[in-house]
């Protein structure tokens, strides 16, 4: 259907990646993967037409509808929720609109037989056949669905789209790509931002009712269930694989193992020749064996391996007093903004030791139950915190709370103490800091790059109860795993708010769901929950068709 061929960039000499070439099917659902730095984005934007390759080409068939969702949205705020979304079919409209003006001008004009009437029959004739051949559609009632299923409620679909976090705008603009009903969508981390139920419409969309799909994602679960096949960028080329995200791990791993043993042998066969060249050079008797041998190793091709990062960084948080029996009780909270009601009359216990999840939809009150326990807002009821709590806490604004002036290393080196403090390369290198990067000021960080640093900052600290809300945003998945590895052995508390499904399982045994200003205290794992959530969710979704 689409075809890349031959792509190549290269950035101030460098190059990133070369005759990159492959062929996008009609239902191929594609995990674009690779790590941070190695061309993923670079490589979308350039399907998309949003970047030009330095070589090759893409080619496409005409008409081709491709829709592109980018990590980070530059959206106007001048209209409602409802209309914004309407933007998706506003193609047609403008089609329809021509036609209709184009037919007022054929009633009026009486020159029949010249030449700008006749185009504008041409015209009138060539829109009509585009116009009448698109399926009839009750394009109110497709935005309402599609509003619905990305979260929003009726009451939001007349408000205007300022009123909205960024997440809830990428939500819109989500749901305008999903309203095209594009041949091809790119997406880049769309589950950034939006909720374990959304994530659940969407991936049901994106297997059962779209076309091509490429993503690139660090959500595992996400992209396990989406894609059916993983284009891997590395080391400035492509490997192509027909399968999901946990199958291409596997098959991964035996390439890197046949490669390393290849390379094995070919150093091997160097090292035989070398010996030989050495041993002989001057033998008069060996020149032609001698020169045919430094020839032939000449021109070989050393075979590369892959990169791939051995590292086992393992990271453990440093030791802190104990904690009273129940570090947050909350008894009979609520908490109003006017006449919203967040939540009324919430009940929690969580004990020394025990890790909960909170989950819920965006906005039914996850983060103000944080605040609330944080003592940053005001709330009626009361919330405390136990005896001897020294809280650790993740804000989803945690990077705005950094010393600019200060280096990565630097704001690092500020709270580590210990035998810790010979890892901090270390850890830095598990998050993405390398190289001349630890030297940064912190000024000069992207929004990433801070939130992972805030994160770092909070794992050397010493505390016993951790409140962590929408850690992994920009994490990638080997970072995710140096964290989730430490958060299993934390011996202190833990609450967690999260909608990375694979980030949440296996890190907590009690869930408190946040649903219709209510928080309803489930005794099970975060995994069985989400389990039964799912389930429910697809059968709602099945219920809107």
């Amino acid at each position: 259907m689409i075809s890349v061929n031959g792509v190549g960039v290269e950035f101030s000499g460098e190059t990133l990646f070369s005759d990159v070439s492959f062929v996008i099917n009609e239902n191929d659902k594609i995990a674009l993967m690779g790590k941070n730095g190695a061309g993923k984005s670079t490589l979308m934007k350039i399907i998309t037409g949003v970047q030009s390759a330095n070589k090759g080409s893409i080619q496409r068939p005409k008409d081709t509808v491709i829709a592109y969702l980018p990590q980070h949205l530059l959206t106007e705020d001048n209209c409602t929720v409802f209309e914004e979304a309407s933007k998706a079919f506003g193609s047609i409209f403008e089609m329809r609109d021509e036609i209709d003006s184009l037919n007022k001008q054929l009633e009026t004009r009486t020159d029949y037989e010249s030449e700008d009437y006749m185009k504008i029959i041409e015209r009138v004739s060539e829109l009509g056949e585009k116009f009448y051949s698109i399926e009839e559609i009750n394009y109110d009632a497709e935005v309402e669905k599609t509003l619905l299923g990305l979260g929003f409620k009726r009451a939001d679909f007349t408000r205007q789209t300022s009123e909205f976090s960024g997440g809830w705008r990428m939500r819109i603009e989500l749901g305008k790509i999903l309203l095209q009903k594009p041949d091809l969508v790119l997406l880049d981390e769309p589950t950034n931002h939006i909720d374990i139920e959304s994530v659940i419409w969407l991936e049901d969309f994106l297997v059962n009712k779209a076309k091509a799909v490429i993503v690139i994602s660090h959500d595992k679960a996400f992209i396990d269930n989406v894609t059916n096949r993983t284009i891997e960028v590395t080391m400035g080329r492509i490997y192509d694989y027909k399968a999901n995200y946990s199958h291409y791990l596997q098959l991964r791993e035996e390439r890197r193992e046949h490669q390393l043993k290849a390379y094995n042998e070919q150093q091997k066969f160097i090292k035989d020749n070398m010996d030989f060249i050495e041993r002989f050079r001057g033998t008069y008797s060996k020149t032609n064996q001698v020169n045919s041998r430094e020839r032939m190793l000449e021109k070989l091709e050393i075979i590369e391996i892959d990169e791939i990062d051995t590292s086992a960084l393992r990271l453990r948080f440093p030791p802190s007093q104990r904690s009273g029996d129940y570090p947050v009780i909350a008894k009979d909270l609520s908490k109003t903004y006017g006449d919203h009601v967040v939540f009324k009359d919430a009940n929690m216990s969580i004990s020394r030791g025990e890790k909960v999840s909170f989950v819920g939809r965006n906005g039914e009150g996850k983060s103000t139950m944080i605040k609330a326990i944080m003592g940053e807002i005001d709330f009626e009821g009361n919330c405390d915190l136990g005896h001897n709590a020294k809280v650790g806490y993740f804000a989803q604004n945690q990077a705005s709370l950094l010393d600019d002036e200060l280096t990565v290393f630097q704001t690092v080196d500020q709270v580590a103490q210990g035998e810790i403090r010979k890892q901090i390369n270390s850890i830095l290198g598990g998050f993405m800091f390398r190289g001349d990067d630890i030297d940064k000021k912190v000024g000069f960080l992207s929004g990433g790059e801070k939130t992972r640093l805030a994160m770092v900052k909070l794992l050397l600290e010493p505390v016993n109860v951790l409140i962590l809300d929408e850690p992994t945003n920009h994490l990638d998945l080997k970072s995710k795993d140096v964290l989730k590895e430490a958060l299993k052995n934390f011996d202190g508390t833990l609450i967690l708010v999260s909608h990375d499904r694979d980030f949440l399982q296996g890190l907590s045994e009690k869930v408190f769901e946040f649903k219709d200003k209510r928080v309803i205290e489930h005794f099970e794992s975060i995994d069985d929950f989400l389990e039964h959530n799912r389930i429910e969710n697809l059968k709602q979704i099945n219920l809107m068709g």
